[in-house]
């Protein structure tokens, strides 16, 4: 299943937020459930699909809305938190992005083969290769948006299984990598924050 189609499901907008994405899956999954409707196959099969894409589109969606709340009071000391050292974000007004000409076919089939391909090497953990993978889909497509979070969100995940492993200095570098792929993606601002958090925590 393709991001257009995981969209398409959900009757969603390409690059619908999380907020977005979880309303409209509830609404969908009320409507398909099994439960609401015990003799009808079709509708089994529509919830299955809608469950598929919704679990797809979140690993991926761009962007959320961070809770304007404190946090639950935690027994220790929380730490205060700066962005990461040497990652500078600039806030000028941008410049309108031309919109790159459309991929091939090829580049197409490349691009969604490549991104099934890195879901399971993430599923499984091998980080390494994820990283490969993903880095050279990006010098093969170096104008797509979707590829370029991908990138991120893949940096991410392996500074995050770092933490865990207690390799800091090499947790750092990477959750720094993913920032600097992609600056302007609040979600992984967000994810970035609390390893960084874990880090003081734990460590």
């Amino acid at each position: 299943m393709n991001l257009a189609d995981c969209y398409r499901l959900l009757e969603l907008n390409t690059g619908a937020s999380i907020a977005e994405i979880k309303a409209s899956y509830r609404r969908l999954a009320r409507r398909y459930h099994p439960d609401v409707n015990p003799t009808d196959g079709q509708a089994k099969e529509k919830f299955i699909a809608i469950t598929e894409a919704y679990e797809i589109l979140l690993a991926i969606a761009p962007t959320v809305e961070i809770p304007k709340e404190k946090p639950p009071a935690t027994p220790y000391k929380a730490a205060e938190w700066s962005p990461p050292p040497k990652v500078t974000v600039t806030t000028r007004k941008e410049k309108p992005v031309t919109p790159e000409p459309p991929l091939s076919e090829t580049d197409k089939q490349l691009k969604w083969q490549s991104y099934d391909q890195l879901q399971l090497l993430l599923k499984t953990q091998k980080f390494p290769r994820a990283i490969a993978l993903v880095e050279g889909l990006a010098q093969r497509l170096p104008h797509d948006i979707e590829v370029r979070q991908w990138q991120a969100i893949t940096y991410q995940r392996w500074g995050r299984y770092l933490v865990s492993q207690g390799d800091l200095d090499k947790a750092r570098i990477y959750l720094k990598k993913a920032l600097k792929t992609d600056p302007h993606n609040k979600s992984l601002w967000y994810e970035v924050k609390r390893d960084f958090d874990r880090m003081e925590y734990l460590y």
